[in-house]
Parts: C-alpha cells; sequence; structure tokens
C-alpha cells in the first residue's frame, strides 16, 4: 500500500496550486490558505506512509511470534527491516523453506550469507533504479521530441530532489527484495520438490 498511497498522495498534492489564487479577489490570503493546505497534505501523506510501514513491521513480528520491543527498529527503515526479517521465527511452519534453510546455517555461514545478501539486494535495487530512470528518460525523449542530451541536463539542474527521489525508489526496491526473497524461495523449494517427485513416480 505505501507506493500506491506515495503515488496519489502525490498527484493530489500536485494538484494543490497555491497559484490559482491568483484569480480570486483575495489573492494573498487564498495563496496563504492553499500554501497550508499543500502543507498539511504533505504531512498527512508522510504520517500515513509512517503508519504503513510500522504495520507492515508489526504484522512481520506477529508472524514470527516475536516480541514487539523489535517495532521501535522500524524507524530504522529499510536497515531496521534488515535486522527484523534476521530474527528467528518462533512459529514455523513445516511448509516453510526458506526458515528450515536459514535455520540450518552456521552462526557464521549466516553472517556471511546475510551480509551478503543485503549488498546483494542494493546493488540489485540501484540497478534497478537505473535501469528505470534510463528508460525514462528514453520515453520522455520519444514523446516530447526533446533530446535525451536536454532532459539529462535538466534532471543535473534539480540533482538534489532527483537524487531524493532515486534514494526512495532505491529504498523501497530494498524492502520489496527482503519481502519477496522467503516467497520465491519456498516457490521454488516446492516446484523442485515436485519435478523431484514426479521424476521418481
Amino acid at each position: 500500500m505505501i507506493p500506491v498511497v506515495t503515488v496519489v498522495g502525490g498527484l493530489l498534492i500536485n494538484a494543490i496550486d497555491p497559484e490559482i489564487a491568483v484569480r480570486s479577489s483575495n489573492y494573498e490570503r487564498n495563496f496563504w490558505l492553499l500554501s497550508l493546505l499543500k502543507s498539511l497534505a504533505m504531512l498527512t501523506l508522510f504520517l500515513v506512509n509512517m503508519g504503513l510501514w510500522l504495520l507492515a513491521c508489526f504484522f512481520l513480528l506477529k508472524s514470527k511470534q516475536r516480541s514487539y520491543g523489535w517495532l521501535p527498529l522500524a524507524m530504522l527503515g529499510p536497515f531496521g527491516l534488515t535486522i527484523l526479517t534476521m530474527l528467528s521465527d518462533n512459529a514455523p511452519t513445516p511448509a516453510d523453506l526458506y526458515r528450515q534453510f536459514v535455520s540450518k546455517l552456521k552462526m557464521s555461514v549466516r553472517v556471511v550469507y546475510e551480509l551478503g545478501f543485503f549488498i546483494v539486494a542494493w546493488l540489485v535495487a540501484f540497478q534497478v533504479m537505473v535501469l528505470k530512470r534510463d528508460l525514462m528518460i528514453t520515453y520522455e525523449s520519444a514523446t516530447t521530441g526533446v533530446s535525451v542530451v536536454q532532459i539529462i541536463d535538466q534532471q543535473n539542474a534539480s540533482s538534489g530532489m532527483y537524487a531524493f527521489g532515486e534514494g526512495l525508489e532505491v529504498m523501497f526496491l530494498v524492502v520489496l527484495g527482503y519481502l519477496l526473497w522467503p516467497i520465491c524461495f519456498n516457490a521454488i523449494g516446492r516446484l523442485c520438490g515436485l519435478r523431484a517427485a514426479a521424476e521418481t513416480a
């Protein structure tokens, strides 16, 4: 829900343009009210996303039947989620192949595995963000007729804003990777199990 809320909320916030007050009789008051409304909308979007993030971490702890005392780690963002996903599961299910795999690893191997996955997750997320940025630049160039070089120059002029947005994208992809990896691991394990059973039958 976080990306959906962010995109929809961002569209609504961008629709609030304080400059439309120029058409009204009381420009100063209406401009101030619209600016206040836009600021409140941005604050509301931030608080809703924070609430959804805490809820996601809460459900992660609940699924593992771990103490909710770990919940403050959610404030660390993707780094906190990394720690929460590494916690052992107090209610493992027999069908959870990923938990079985992780629990069989020795502590030293587990540390290397988690560190390696952390690095790979960030590298893959960064490369996906770069690919998406290049595709968006190519698409914008094709639809507007503006050259790729000009679009890149425009983005470089607002590099801080673009860097912040791209950083958020990378963090979102890392979180998504951490949440999807156990699901993919289990799905691949079950498919391999079914294939092995079919071959022996």
